[in-house]
């Protein structure tokens, strides 16, 4: 697999020729002819907005989630379309109840919206928020099962987990954790965010009680595209964060879940009913599709994680069986004294990073001031040449501080 060329030609993607784009994974760029689809969609609502609404819709979101349950391993009946995998983490919690003295269990390395979110839930329950500390760098899969389960007692009545964490870029062992907490009869929120596209997905298997993930990224979906996914035994507590129609309709020839999930108000749907062309439009770019994807990108984040490391003389953060499409690599500690505060960055080290060198890539700062990383992301429009320049820019930033 030549990694010195992009998997497919950078022009289908409509993202700007001047700057080194390395971060998909926070905002992927959606292909041309996915966002021409969607216009097309959004033409047709327009025409008839009331006939399209009212009698087109749901057969047509009935489709896309059949489209999407097949591509991520689950029964299309248990998975509903959210706007982000955000909305879906307060989905389930502000539909779960909670006791006073029950204990919700997080990661250090959860997303910071998502670790507000339950921190919120057990405010409102009296319920008690217990941080889970993995280690990075790790150098084993079973570190982060040994951490889990060091936190687990009697009170635990929920594990918020990522299946791929944001900040760090590792892979966790799900699976395992999963498995372990069921035999206690302890639910699991996963965190998908980042699994859809970019790992194969058989959510059904992986015997989550709750998993949501997001579109937009690696499936390279218009933006406002996610879903969650709830096992059969727990659908019925689970409500939309919006509570609508399907509340009190007295149709039977639909669950209340999908009722309730199908319509939340008049919102523009055309991001989710992109999924079933998207899906077939990625799937047909390269040979081998989705899995060749897959395997290309997972490549060319180890090799231009290698690539940087050899720059800035810094061994492996985690072992590379933890490693899918994102990578993060520790850098130097920040000089200065308080955490840095911008509306437009990071760090203090992406102002040159993208307005003297034009290298988009986040600087984040893990697991606190001063400690940094950097991480890259890997998408088929993506070349090992263009970490190899970011590894010798940072490594220049580096020089210049020393």
């Amino acid at each position: 697999m030549n990694l010195d060329k992009p998997a497919v030609d950078p022009s289908l993607f409509p993202l700007d020729p001047n700057v080194t784009f390395l971060n998909h994974g926070s905002f992927g760029s959606c292909p041309l002819a996915v966002l021409e689809h969607q216009q097309e969609i959004r033409n047709r609502i327009e025409r008839q907005p009331v006939h399209f609404y009212q009698r087109e819709l749901e057969p047509l979101l009935d489709e896309a989630r059949a489209s999407l349950a097949a591509f991520v391993g689950c029964p299309s009946e248990g998975l509903v379309y959210v706007t982000n995998a955000t909305e879906g983490i307060n989905t389930v919690l502000h539909s779960l109840e909670f006791n006073p003295g029950d204990e919700l269990l997080v990661s250090n390395h959860e997303y910071n919206a998502c670790r507000n979110a339950i921190h919120f839930a057990a405010e409102r329950n009296g319920a008690n928020v217990k941080t889970i500390q993995i280690p990075f760098p790790i150098e084993s899969e079973q570190e982060v099962v040994d951490a889990v389960m060091r936190e687990v007692t009697s009170n635990t009545r929920l594990l918020l987990i990522d299946h791929v964490t944001s900040q760090t870029g590792m892979i966790l062992p799900i699976r395992r954790i999963i498995d372990q907490l069921a035999d206690r009869s302890i639910d699991t929120l996963v965190d998908g965010a980042h699994a859809p596209g970019m790992l194969p997905l058989n959510i059904d298997s992986l015997g989550a009680t709750y998993y949501t993930g997001n579109c937009h990224k690696w499936i390279c979906a218009p933006k406002a595209a996610a879903f969650l996914y709830t096992r059969s035994d727990k659908r019925d507590s689970i409500r939309p964060l919006t509570i609508s129609h399907g509340a009190n309709s007295p149709r039977t020839d639909r669950t209340r879940f999908l009722l309730e999930f199908g319509w939340k108000g008049t919102r523009d749907q055309s991001a989710a009913l992109t999924l079933p062309y998207c899906i077939e439009y990625m799937d047909s770019l390269i040979s081998g599709g989705w899995s060749a994807i897959m395997e290309y990108n997972r490549k060319l984040a180890l090799a231009g994680r290698a690539a940087i490391q050899q720059e800035l003389w810094i061994e492996p953060p985690c072992p590379d069986e933890m490693i899918g499409s994102l990578a993060s690599i520790p850098l130097p500690d920040s000089k200065l004294e308080e955490p840095y505060h911008s509306l437009r960055y990071l760090d203090y080290w992406q102002k040159p990073l993208i307005e003297k060198h034009h290298i988009e890539v986040p600087v984040i700062t893990w697991p606190s001031h001063p400690k940094r990383v950097v991480r890259i992301s890997a998408q088929v429009y993506n070349s090992l040449s263009q970490y190899k320049k970011l590894g010798k820019v940072l490594k220049k930033l580096k020089e210049s501080e020393e």
